[in-house]
């Protein structure tokens, strides 16, 4: 295996295409903006928030970081944005698969031995159950978490948007539905990463 060399610091590809940028000051406000833009027309792949905090020391360092000083920064770390219905999906799965997979082992480990009926279905209840409480208590901390990106983001200064914007038009109306939706510092830079 090949050493990496760690003394080259990480590139950053800015490509030169304009994005927008909005300060939002609640969840509510920056998903209906993002709602508005993609019904506005804009890919999903051109919005994107402001990466984790775990990244952003990785790629910042330990320094106390607030909004203002990152939105023109094109070091900083980005990520897609996660809607509550997104959320809600993905907790419906973590239940819903650790309930069904040891229920459907205990299920068939039951049906195998001969079981009868009532047999098979109290081995499902009684693996099932633990296994959706289980589920449940993972799907809430995947939604803690999820709650926490945001109120950290809100507590030092707000939430970021970035929009690609490669026309005059979509500059503009990128702009317009930041501001509808109470975005703050709402404003354009010629590159985009």
């Amino acid at each position: 295996m090949t050493p990496v060399d760690t003394t080259k610091p990480e590139k950053t590809t800015v490509i030169e295409v304009p994005e927008a940028v909005g300060v939002f000051d609640s969840f509510e406000t920056l998903q209906q903006a993002f709602y508005d833009l993609r019904m506005a027309g804009f890919s999903r792949y051109d919005i994107s928030l402001l990466g984790h905090e775990k990244t952003l020391k990785k790629k910042l360092g330990d320094a106390y970081w607030r909004t203002e000083d990152l939105e023109d920064d094109p070091d900083v770390p980005r990520a897609a944005f996660v809607s509550e219905e997104a959320m809600g999906e993905m907790e419906g799965m973590i239940v819903g698969g650790v309930f069904f997979i040891p229920s459907y082992i205990a299920m068939v480990a039951a049906a195998a031995a001969g079981g009868a009926v009532a047999a098979t279905a109290a081995a499902v209840a009684i693996v099932g159950l633990p296994a959706a409480v289980i589920g449940a208590l993972l799907a809430r901390r995947a939604d803690k978490h999820h709650r926490d990106y945001y109120a950290q983001q809100v507590e030092r200064g707000g939430i970021l948007l970035w929009v690609r914007v490669d026309t005059t038009e979509k500059q503009a109306r990128a702009v317009d539905i930041l501001k509808s939706h109470s975005g703050k510092d709402v404003h354009v830079h010629d590159w985009s990463r």
